[in-house]
């Protein structure tokens, strides 16, 4: 990273630290929109479910960042990757192909490849139900309450595969009263939104209520060999919900529904054709990619059954019920151009049934939780590669079924040892399951039939069935020492897990024992099996409301140790032997282990209140991470440790935010000028550095205009996103070989035409808001 960035991140710290102490001491009646750490004022005390039960944010002794909707909305914040700009150590992407699948990695733990049979390292909840597959999980923010960041191993509460943290998404309670929303969007790109939210009472204690929503928007480019938009947005949502409350007895039904109909994302060239000689383009958001036998396209939907009872003063049961189901079909043009050179045609299908079951305890020292879980999930993927390396034409194809059955039991309860400190104690139990089905076929002459093609079965390369069962106890445990309500000083150590299993493009023939021979049924195992990976992460946190809690700040310095990082890689193989690569196969291995220690601080001050006006006020907040992420071994597939070349993908070592919101009183209304700029410092898109791929250190300015009558039955918006128009990488794809240093030839590793494609983060977007209630 270079100083330059260095500096910046520490200015922002600096600029923070200054309009703390500046913040004059007087009682804060605002809350601060971010509401990002700390403890609020009294009637806008910000409340979490991190720990499974309600509790006080100032009381957790967790990293956590809760964002509320209406500060979201008045950002004009749309979607869920978009909160990683004001959250530290974070990184939330689109990934490649499509709107609606998310890449998420957290303190430098995630995974990269949606493909069935590898696990996300950081776990996404909505409504408490865990998505157990990264498609359809960018989620549009609408009818939210909040959406809470926990950062570090969740593995004790939240189970598998949340090594690296956890996101919850929480939707907004329906409203006592009769109530209508209505939002709609205009913007840049054509972008026109309409949101309509509705809800009633039926009785004393019955409610219901349903949204729905059309997004939409032009792309950002266009596909030139296809004469379609690139980067655009056709998308279908609704969620209905049916509350009942009597007292003792919380019952909530609630459903969801999304369409994607947007365009494939496909990706810029940054080298020209090594064939064709096609030019690199202009525009990155422009594209070549030729591939379209089957259409983009996500379907997804999910409902979840909460009830809570309380049996006594101290005692409340809680049974959470979920069911989810996507479908996918996405066109992967790797090389981006109209040659039938690296194309991947894919399907993806993904159905899971949950259900939990909990025990919560509220007692006078003693608060606790202990829990049951069960996951049965499913996850199918099908997809060509088509190399059209010879005269004909070579197609492989890969089938990928995963299932995955795990229970585990659970609990955590702190005890209060004096008025000012308490223990936590905590630990969690699984048993996973995966069973993994692996086909894959050589085809000749062009597509598979799944596809529409009229290729030929040639061979069966690999035919794998294998199931494993992975058991682990993961421990927590914390202690922690409030002399005041206002402050908060723990240390907690945690631990989680993500589980192992199969890879699902990996191939049977291509397994070779150490005597150079073809490999027996237990070496073909071991070959395409991969272990779980487990962090250990010791976390030494502040808390702390000043000043009658106009300030309010959180710190945190922690250490973890990463053990058996699993590795997914996908490279060239050639099945004949004639020296060309006829398609490519994945290889996991457990090759790492690391060290990831790092320091994270959030703050937020009401520096001025009524300085113009009664109920005008000035407030700022920011974030600060800084990260120190190492691999202290890395085996290549050669058996050499090569730690020292190897990086944290996805992982920038600083990243930082500074923001405002300056409210003043208008006629009947509020105005607030809402200012945010979000900084990341170098990353790397890969374990191996690539500087064509790898994204240096930049900062998004974004801005909001927002006006709010008194009575909140109305409020418009201007908003500004990524107001210098910074074009940043997000993603991409890399099979080729040479071009470093500059003027040394590319040469492909994979098909003919060379691919190192690169996809983009959004450009410089305006748009107006407004919002009508009823």
């Amino acid at each position: 990273m270079t100083k330059t960035f260095y500096s910046r991140a520490l200015l922002l710290a600096g600029c923070a630290g200054i309009a703390t102490f500046a913040a004059p001491a007087m009682a804060q009646d605002a809350v601060d929109d971010t509401a990002s750490v700390g403890e609020q004022a009294e009637e806008g005390v910000i409340i979490v479910t991190a720990r499974r039960r309600e509790e006080r944010l100032i009381d957790v002794p967790l990293s956590v960042t809760a964002l509320t909707g209406e500060a979201l909305a008045q950002q004009g914040i749309q979607d869920l990757t978009q909160i990683a700009q004001q959250v530290p150590n974070i990184t939330l992407e689109v990934s490649r192909g499509t709107n609606t699948t998310l890449t998420a990695f957290i303190r430098g733990v995630g995974q990269q490849d949606p493909v069935a049979g590898f696990e996300a390292g950081v776990g996404l909840y909505i409504d408490d139900v865990y998505l157990n597959r990264p498609q359809a999980a960018v989620l549009d923010i609408y009818d939210v309450e909040r959406i809470e960041v926990l950062r570090g191993p969740q593995g004790t509460l939240y189970g598998r595969n949340t090594i690296g943290g956890a996101i919850k998404y929480v939707t907004a309670a329906l409203p006592d009263d009769t109530s209508l929303m209505v939002r709609g969007t205009y913007g840049s790109y054509d972008q026109a939104d309409l949101i309509v939210s509705a809800s009633t009472p039926i009785s004393d204690s019955l409610k219901i209520g349903a949204s729905g929503a059309r997004l939409s928007r032009g792309g950002f480019g266009d596909n030139l060999t296809l004469g379609t938009e690139n980067y655009n947005k056709d998308v279908w949502a609704a969620r209905g919900t049916i509350e009942f409350d009597n007292g003792p007895l919380n019952v909530r039904l609630s459903g969801d529904y999304v369409k994607d109909n947007s365009e494939a994302r496909q990706g810029h060239r940054f080298i020209p054709g090594l064939v064709s000689g096609a030019p690199v383009l202009d525009d990155v958001f422009d594209t070549r990619a030729g591939l379209n036998i089957v259409d983009q396209e996500v379907e997804a939907y999910g409902g979840a059954l909460n009830i809570a009872l309380e049996v006594s003063d101290t005692i409340t049961l809680k049974s959470i019920t979920g069911y989810r189901e996507d479908s996918s079909t996405t066109p992967i043009d790797f090389d981006s151009l109209a040659a039938v050179d690296l194309d991947v045609p894919a399907i993806y299908e993904n159905d899971q049934l949950s259900q939990e079951l909990q025990l919560l305890y509220e007692g006078d020292s003693l608060s606790g939780v202990l829990g049951f879980y069960y996951l049965d999930a499913n996850a199918f993927t099908a997809f060509d590669v088509a190399l059209f390396t010879t005269l004909n034409g070579l197609t492989a194809q890969t089938l990928g079924d995963v299932d995955t059955e795990t229970w585990s039991v659970f609990g955590d309860f702190t005890y209060d040892l004096t008025d000012t400190i308490s223990v936590s104690v905590g630990g969690r139990y699984t048993n996973d399951k995966r069973t993994s089905r692996v086909l894959r076929t050589t085809f000749l002459g062009g597509f598979s039939n799944l596809f529409g093609g009229t290729g030929v079965p040639i061979a069966v390369t690999s035919n794998f069935n294998g199931s494993a069962t992975f058991k682990d106890f993961n421990p927590r445990a914390s202690i922690s020492w409030q002399p005041n309500a206002d402050h908060n000083l723990y240390f907690t150590y945690s631990q989680g897990f993500k589980g192992g299993g199969f890879d699902p493009r990996g191939q049977t023939t291509a397994c070779r024992n150490s005597r150079g021979g073809a490999c027996t049924a237990d070496e073909v195992f071991d070959f395409m099996a991969f272990d779980p990976e487990t962090v250990d992460s010791f976390e030494l946190g502040w808390k702390a409301s000043l000043l009658d809690n106009r300030v309010n700040i959180s710190l945190a310095g922690f250490v973890a140790q990463y053990k058996d990082v699993q590795i997914p890689g996908s490279v060239g193989f050639d099945a004949n032997g004639d020296g060309v690569n006829e398609s490519f196969i994945g290889i996991t291995s457990n090759a790492a282990d690391a060290d990831v220690n790092g320091i994270e601080f959030e703050g937020n001050a009401l520096v001025g209140k009524d300085f113009a006006g009664d109920g005008s006020r000035f407030s700022v907040n920011w974030s600060l991470g800084v990260l120190d992420a190492k691999f202290n071994t890395f085996i290549n597939a050669f058996g050499v440790d090569v730690a020292d070349q190897r990086v944290f993908q996805n992982t920038p070592d600083v990243t930082a935010h500074m923001g405002f919101n300056m409210g003043l009183p208008v006629a009947d209304g509020m105005l607030d000028f809402i200012g945010t700029a979000s900084l990341r410092s170098d990353a790397s898109q890969f374990e191996v550095p690539n500087p064509f791929l790898d994204q240096d250190g930049f900062v998004l300015v974004d801005a909001s205009m927002v006006y709010t009558v008194d009575s909140g039955l109305f409020s418009i918006g201007l908003h500004g996103k990524n107001l210098f128009n910074k074009e940043y990488i997000v993603a991409g794809y890399n099979f080729v070989a040479g071009g470093t240093p500059p003027g040394t030839p590319f040469v492909s590793t994979l098909g003919r035409e060379g691919t190192l494609t690169g996809f983009y983060g959004d450009p410089r977007r305006i748009f107006v808001t407004a919002q009508v209630n009823f």
